[in-house]
Formats: structure tokens, sequence, C-alpha cells
């Protein structure tokens, strides 16, 4: 990844320009209240000094120019926060209008959550969403195992056949943890215990699971694909107390910060800075995303629990770094993450309302079919019409308790007495399978629906 260039220095930048006799003071003042007033940057974007370079300018102004203004503009909003850098300079982040609109279209898309909550079906969604997202976070960090091998494992309750299977299966794990502790405040020790369920059993290390690196452990953030150095994370004797500040900024209230952050944002934030310290040997980018889940549902954002921010970063995984590289390379502005992480949150918002009404449309295309039947309508559950709105697409398909049970979150006799009713109407066939017993899905199975009284 080529390493995007650093803005000019600030300071430096205004003792050349207030030296230029060419430039007219005037007008540069009249183009910095502009970008006060209206946006920091070239149509409401927040561009990088490594892009704007290659924009043109303003009439009458140089590049530099242009640059000072928005950055002069962007220093009159910036708001400090409590972590700083590996060199002790302080991080921040500014709220211009093009945050402030993606936050509200995400509270927006978010506000009414009863859909997904309310459903009936509202623990399949969940299960769902845990899969994918451990599945593609631990993707992210080098799983070779495809989705499907992934789900069957889940489903199954199998145990992990490789390195890579047990990281999607300990991120399985994480998820669910999360949810646990979604209502308690997040301590070292639960952020320790949190890595501890992502890397048990997938580090050349064992005893590293859910521990912070120490001096001896020569840690860097390299480019797999030129070798390039990316970052470099603080010393390890600052980690407990850095961690800790962490935690009291995740714990905080707007009483606390001493102004507003929108909770979307606090979880970014969380998100960054716990990636930025790199404080563990392996595992950090899956523990900064499980702990911004953690965030979103600790703050009342309970539809995050459903929706895969892994997903779109593994799309464009590219983007992801640059993000951080964005931020690092100027000044510690963490706004460019938190566009980044907006975006990202808004694509996997969009993804799951697209997946929710594709399923409402396959279920009253089977509710239809089925109440050809009134009776047989009225005699099974939403599990056992997902099943076989499944089966009338996948003839032959075969159903196992442990799977229905792992897709729908019940109970064993639950999912036994779900398919045994399916077999003793007729629309299940039962076999054998050494011990274990398997249902498959009979090729006539929409002439059975008809038929069955």
């Amino acid at each position: 990844m080529k390493i995007p260039m650093s803005p000019p220095d600030y300071l430096g930048l205004f003792k050349k320009l207030t030296s230029e006799p060419e430039l007219n003071f005037n007008q540069l003042i009249s183009l910095i209240s502009q970008k006060i007033l209206g946006p920091v940057t070239e149509k409401g974007k927040y561009e990088h000094w490594d892009k704007l370079r290659h924009l043109q300018p303003p009439e009458g102004f140089s590049t530099e120019a242009w640059w000072f203004a928005i950055k002069f503009a962007r220093k009159a909003i910036y708001k400090t926060i409590p972590f700083a850098d590996k060199y002790g300079k302080p991080m921040f982040f500014a709220t211009p209008d093009i945050v402030l609109q993606k936050l509200h279209t995400i509270d927006r898309k978010v506000g009414n959550p009863a859909p997904v909550l309310n459903s009936e079906m509202r623990d399949s969604y969940l299960v769902r969403s845990f899969m994918e997202e451990a599945t593609t976070s631990s993707q992210l960090e080098g799983a070779s195992t495809t989705r499907k091998v992934a789900k069957e494992m889940l489903q199954t309750g199998r145990k992990p056949r490789d390195k890579s299977e047990q990281m999607i299966f300990n991120n399985y794990k994480a998820m669910q943890f999360v949810q646990e502790i979604k209502d308690e405040k997040i301590t070292v020790s639960s952020i320790l215990e949190l890595h501890r369920i992502l890397t048990e059993k997938t580090l050349d290390d064992p005893d590293t699971a859910g521990k912070l690196r120490g001096p001896d452990d020569d840690i860097h953030v390299w480019d797999n694909s030129d070798g390039a150095l990316l970052h470099t994370p603080p010393n390890s004797v600052e980690l407990k107390h850095r961690l800790q500040k962490l935690c009291d900024f995740g714990n905080a209230t707007e009483d606390d910060d001493g102004f507003f952050i929108h909770p979307v944002v606090r979880a970014i934030l969380l998100h960054f800075v716990l990636a930025y310290d790199h404080p563990f040997v392996d595992g950090n980018g899956r523990t900064a995303r499980a702990l911004f889940y953690w965030s979103m549902a600790r703050q009342g954002y309970s539809l995050m629990g459903f929706i895969s921010i892994s997903k779109i970063l593994k799309e464009a995984s590219s983007h992801y770094a640059r993000a951080f590289l964005y931020t690092e390379t100027d000044e510690n502005d963490v706004t460019y993450f938190v566009l980044h992480q907006l975006d990202v949150i808004l694509k996997a918002i969009d993804a799951l309302y697209e997946y929710l009404d594709k399923k409402a449309q396959e279920r009253n295309a089977a509710e239809k079919l089925l109440q050809v039947n009134q009776a047989l309508h009225e005699k099974i559950n939403y599990r056992q019409m997902a099943l076989i709105r499944h089966a009338l697409k996948h003839p032959d398909a075969h159903y196992q308790i442990s799977v229905h049970r792992q897709s729908h979150n019940i109970s064993y006799q639950t999912a036994r007495t779900d398919l045994l009713v399916l077999e003793s109407l007729g629309l299940l066939v039962r076999r054998q399978i050494g011990k274990a017993f398997i249902f498959v899905a009979p090729e006539d199975l929409k002439a059975r629906l008809e038929k069955v009284k």
C-alpha cells in the first residue's frame, strides 16, 4: 500500500504564506471564513492532503493556501479526546456537516428496530449476524475457511478442524460474550477476557492469549501486499495505563467528557484507539471490532448486533487501512477514520434491511403456498415454515436437529419436536446415518403440502 503523503507543516505553511507578497491576504481570510461557515473542504468532503493536492484549488489560490484555509477551519471545530499518540501528541476529531449528516441517517435508520427486535425470528436473525461477523472478521485477519464451511461448523456445533476454523469459532463465542456483558461497564479484565476468547488455540504462543504484549514483543503492522511498514504502536510499558483510559472513555457519559460525543462516534473512537495501541501480540483488529459492538449495545443501539461491519470492511480492506494512515499522517485527526466507519455502518444497515426485505418476500410466498391448506398453516410455527421455504427451493436438502437448534437459538428438545412434527405431517423423511438421524426434504414437497390434512 502506498503511504499517503503527510500534509505540509501548519505553522510552517502559515509563515510561508504570510511572507508571500503576491498572496492577497484579505482573500485568504475570506476563504478561511467560507470554510468555517460552510464545508471544511471541497464539496463537503473531508479530503486528506494526499488527495487534495491533486485537485483544482479555488481561483487565485495555490493548493497550499487552499489546504491552509481548510486546516484552519477544521482546527476551529476539533474536539480533543483523552488519548495521545506514541509521541504524546493529542488525538482529536471534528463533526463537520458530512459527519452530522451520516450520524443523522444512522439514527433515523436504527430509530425503529421493532421489525427486527420484536420479530418472532429475532434470535434467528441474531445468530445469522453473529455467524457472518465471526466469519468475515476472521477472514480479515487471514482465516481461509469459506462462509459455507464456517456456517456448517457453527450450526452443527462440531469442533474446529484447523486454525482458520478456530478463529471463526472463537469470534462467534466473542460476539455472544459481548451480548452477555453489554449492560456492564467495560474493564481491563473484560477486554483481556474478550481477547482470550478471540485468540484461544490460534496463537503461536498460547500463553499470550488474554495477555498484554511485553517489552520483548517487537510489534509492527506491515502491509501484506508489499511489505511496507504501516504502523508502530506505543511502547508496551504504557499499555496498562492506556487500556484503563480506554475503559474510562468507553464507560463515560456526556458529563464526564465535558462536551457531547455522539454514541456512534464514541464506539468508533474505541475501535480506533484499541487498534492504534495494538496492546496484544495478535488479534487486535478482532478485539477492536468486538469492542465497537459492546459500545453500541451498551449505548442502546440494539440493532447494531444484527449487522456485520467486517463483511463490508472485507469488501474494501485497503480503505480500512488507509483511514488509519490518514489519521496518523494528519496530526492524529481521527475524523478520517470516523467518516470511513460511518460509511461502513450505513452500508451494513442497508444490507440488513435488504436481507429482511428478501426474507419477508420469501415468507409471503411460502405463506401463500401454505394457505392452500389452512389446517397445515395453523399447525406449524415460523421455524418450520422457514425450513419448508428452504426445502421448496432445495429438493433433497438434509436437516439435522443440531443445525436447526443452532440456527434458531432454541433448545434441543424444541428443535427435535419441530422436525418430528414435519416428519409426522409427511413433509420430511427421516433417515439414519450411523447413530444420527437426518431429515430429508422430498422432491414432491409441494404436492405433499397440498394433500396434508
